[in-house]
């Protein structure tokens, strides 16, 4: 393909907790996203791309430094990225670019810009707000961030989603009389839980005919005894049907909004006549359970949790539309975004380009995708047990997928012939050759600094 422009803008389209296969164009036989589907129809849809840490500080700050969780030190939700880890907002302003961030980008403190020289965060749509609005979304939003699937009615503006749409159109209409190429990084909030979407997205889902998660009676019974035990103090193991189908009514809903919300900024990137000068990607840090094994949230391997949603679509036409199998981690993005933009990829980093792929002049980059687990405080068991301990480090081949933790049930798992990771096959003897080889590719990842 040919690039339109040497020198092309990069808009970076960011949600949070998005369930890779909760797209329509992705096959979901419920979920409906008109316009991710719409920027599908001109972008490579990648099927096997994965977060470094299925928790939002540590995979959002793989996504921006290009360096796994164990180099760039963010491990937990309270860990504040250091000052000292560059990031491809450092990167391509170095490179002459302009770099933004406008919404949710969690780097726990704000006072950090980490390059981009652009900023609105959360705080400034606060600030917007009257107490009297502040006081509606206090009550709308009482229940707190449970997995209560529950619609609600308050204004558009009310919405911090769009608010940060606003803030983006703003952006690109300001960003035709640059003088220099952006980066932007335009970030939602949605569809994190609440499950609580605008009613007219909520009712766009009739919970009595969706289709469910498969959740078996055995479910996180012969693997990891932590997830069952956070499964079962959520109330998520024994959730009863009827509360599971009006939570992935809330689920969808929000994925739904947030499509809206993505579409207002692909429209306004064709009016200001920037769609054929911008290389447009789009993901999410991690993905949701959504009931699957009996889960919802994220913090585990399991490929609803780990692995995401990835649209990249080059400046020009739909000509380059396609679907690829590579496998990729969260932190080849950086990399392959400056070899478009004509910039060298900086050597310590540990993702690599994937641009040969999305040029057609490859299959895949990679073999296996890396990603690991540390147990965050107060959210992964109520007394906080796991807390200190090694973390969880999954291997992941086009076949096979290795959960390791030093001090606990390892977990294995055939991704060809169970999908649905229901069988673990740790204890198999016939397959100890597999399990030291994933070992030694782990060991290899983990050694990497």
């Amino acid at each position: 393909m040919i690039m339109s422009c040497d020198r092309p803008n990069v808009l970076f389209l960011m949600s949070d907790q998005h369930a890779a296969r909760a797209m329509s164009c992705a096959g979901h036989p419920d979920v409906q996203t008109p316009n991710l589907d719409r920027l599908a129809g001109r972008a490579q849809r990648f099927e096997n791309a994965f977060c470094q840490a299925p928790v939002c500080v540590a995979a959002r700050g793989s996504l921006i430094s290009g360096l796994y969780p164990h180099a760039h030190g963010a491990r937990l939700l309270c860990d504040a990225l250091s000052d000292t880890v560059r990031t491809v907002a450092h990167h391509f302003a170095e490179g002459g670019y302009q770099t933004a961030a406008i919404g949710r980008m969690h780097f726990v403190d704000e006072s950090r810009r980490h390059g981009f020289q652009y900023r609105v965060k959360e705080d400034d749509f606060r600030a917007s707000l009257s107490q009297e609005d502040l006081a509606i979304l206090k009550e709308a939003f009482k229940d707190g961030g449970g997995v209560k699937g529950v619609p609600v009615d308050i204004a558009e503006e009310l919405w911090q989603d769009d608010y940060m749409v606003d803030e983006t159109i703003r952006f690109l209409r300001e960003a035709r009389d640059m003088d220099r190429p952006f980066l932007l990084w335009s970030s939602f909030l949605q569809p994190h839980t609440p499950l609580s979407p605008m009613r007219k997205y909520f009712n766009l889902y009739d919970p009595a005919t969706l289709v469910l998660p498969e959740r078996r009676e055995d479910a996180l019974n012969d693997g990891f005894e932590g997830h069952r035990i956070r499964a079962k103090e959520r109330g998520w193991y024994d959730q009863p049907e009827n509360d599971l189908r009006r939570s992935l009514a809330g689920y969808y809903g929000n994925v739904s909004q947030m499509d809206a919300c993505v579409g207002r900024v692909l429209d306004a990137l064709r009016e200001t006549g920037l769609e054929r000068e911008t290389i447009v990607v789009y993901t999410s840090d991690h993905g949701e359970m959504a009931g699957a094994h009996r889960m919802w949230t994220k913090h585990n391997m399991y490929d609803e949790s780990v692995r995401v949603p990835l649209l990249v679509a080059l400046p020009g036409d739909a000509a380059g539309a396609a679907v690829r199998s590579a496998m990729v981690e969260h932190v080849d993005i950086y990399p392959t975004l400056a070899e478009f933009c004509g910039l060298p990829a900086p050597p310590e980093i540990h993702g690599r380009s994937f641009a040969t792929v999305l040029r057609g002049e490859s299959v895949s980059a990679r073999e296996s995708v890396f990603a690991q687990y540390d147990f965050c405080h107060h959210v992964f068991t109520k007394d906080n047990r796991y807390v200190g301990k090694p973390p969880i480090r999954m291997i992941r081949t086009g076949r096979w997928k290795l959960n390791h933790i030093d001090w606990a049930k390892n977990e294995l798992y055939d991704v060809q012939a169970d999908p649905g990771e229901h069988n673990n096959l740790i204890d198999n003897p016939n397959l100890a050759g597999i399990v030291a080889d994933l070992t030694r590719q782990l060991r290899q990842r983990q050694a990497t600094s």
